[in-house]
């Protein structure tokens, strides 16, 4: 018996995409809004020793598209990032943002990518929409922050730091970027 060739997505450009295990064939179910009410009201407290818990309960049910393809092309995006192939990464994430167009953190991914590539146009349009579709999206807000501040924008870039910090006050990067930005607004030297 020969081996069958890769699954092609039906609705890509004719790329194909590596044949999903009987275990990838089955969506995991989102969690209902009430437990991620709960997770973020965990995240939020910053007397929660727990905090740690939530943030990864948040971040792994943000990471499900609800389409194995779809996470296939999110982990293809990710491992490009990894290995510093931007233009690879922004491919894949277009196909994903493309093909799933509701789903907040390819928006993110693929703002992360664009960043990376010194494109800030199109990385503060897929933040905004990955902010429309999860407005609680504190790595947006925080990655916002941080392209603000390198195009000079203090005021904004405080801005969305502090926004990000108050859905998870534990950011190091946002807790550092909000005081940095503090000083400097203040005309203290950094």
């Amino acid at each position: 018996m020969t081996e069958a060739p890769p699954a092609q997505d039906p609705q890509s450009d004719g790329a194909t995409t590596d044949a999903l295990t009987p275990d990838q064939a089955e969506p995991a179910q989102p969690l209902a809004k009430a437990d991620m009410d709960k997770l973020f009201a965990e995240l939020a407290d910053p007397n929660n020793d727990n905090w740690k818990r939530a943030e990864s309960d948040i971040l792994r049910e943000w990471s499900k598209s609800g389409s194995p393809a779809m996470d296939l092309l999110m982990k293809k995006g990710e491992a490009a990032l990894d290995e510093g192939d931007v233009p690879r990464a922004i491919g894949e994430l277009t196909a994903l943002t493309d093909h799933a167009p509701d789903f907040a953190s390819g928006w993110q991914l693929r703002a992360s990518a664009f960043f990376l590539d010194g494109d800030f146009g199109p990385a503060a349009a897929d933040l905004a929409r990955a902010l429309q579709l999860e407005p609680r999206q504190f790595a947006a807000l925080t990655q916002l922050g941080v392209m603000l501040e390198e195009m000079g924008r203090d005021q904004q870039a405080l801005d969305a730091f502090k926004a990000s910090l108050k859905i998870h006050p534990h950011q190091q990067e946002a807790i550092d970027g909000a005081a940095r930005l503090e000083k400097k607004l203040q005309g203290l030297t950094l």
